[in-house]
């Protein structure tokens, strides 16, 4: 279905949901297990190996490891030709390198904690309707078919068809370019082939 030439009966009765009630909270369940959260993929966190790794690659790790190398060199050639060897100084900076990698990946991971932290402190809440109540919610806990209410002042907190609106304007400056909050109306008639700028009864998240 295409959601902004199909009218609001439309898309109600293909969501089987209902504009009064929304949807029952066994049912938003049910969805959220079969489409996941509200949110964009994210990528894996990164193994310690592979923060490490990253760290290797730092100029001055490169330089310091290129010194060891030079050093252990020059003691194995002295030690091959009963030289005077001397293994401290590739020992101390390989050491060197070693634990400054280590501490560098659990300052990366620290940083991570903190702003994952912050992003869930921040993370923008829905006002839903379940079960006939107006619920306050995660926005990541938003599934296809449920009721959400939009004030002013507040983020769209997913992409929808607005089925009843009154005054409604949307910042959409990130999608279209465009300066000023774009007007929207639920009862608009939009095409199949409306360009994104103006389907003009959809909301998108942000």
């Amino acid at each position: 279905m295409i959601w902004y030439s199909s009218a609001p009966d439309q898309v109600m009765k293909e969501l089987t949901t209902d504009l009064n009630s929304g949807l029952s909270e066994e049912e938003a369940s049910e969805r959220l297990k079969s489409f996941g959260q509200n949110k964009l993929d994210e990528k894996p966190p990164r193994t310690f190996l592979q923060r490490f790794s990253s760290q290797m690659k730092d100029v001055m790790v490169v330089i310091l490891m290129i010194a060891a190398g030079v050093s252990l060199g020059i003691s194995i050639y002295h030690a091959m030709t009963g030289g005077e060897t001397d293994w401290v100084e590739p020992i101390v900076i390989l050491l060197i390198v070693i634990i400054n990698g280590v501490l560098g990946v659990v300052q990366e991971s620290r940083a991570e904690a903190a702003l994952e932290a912050l992003k869930n402190l921040s993370a923008p809440s829905a006002r839903v309707r379940r079960g006939g109540e107006l619920k306050t919610i995660k926005s990541t806990e938003l599934v296809p078919g449920d009721v959400i209410e939009i004030e002013a002042g507040d983020m769209v907190p997913a992409d929808c068809r607005l089925i009843r609106s009154a005054s409604f304007r949307s910042d959409e400056s990130a999608l279209t370019g465009e300066s000023v909050p774009a007007e929207k109306d639920a009862a608009a008639d939009v095409s199949k082939l409306a360009p994104l700028g103006d389907r003009i009864n959809m909301a998108y998240a942000g």
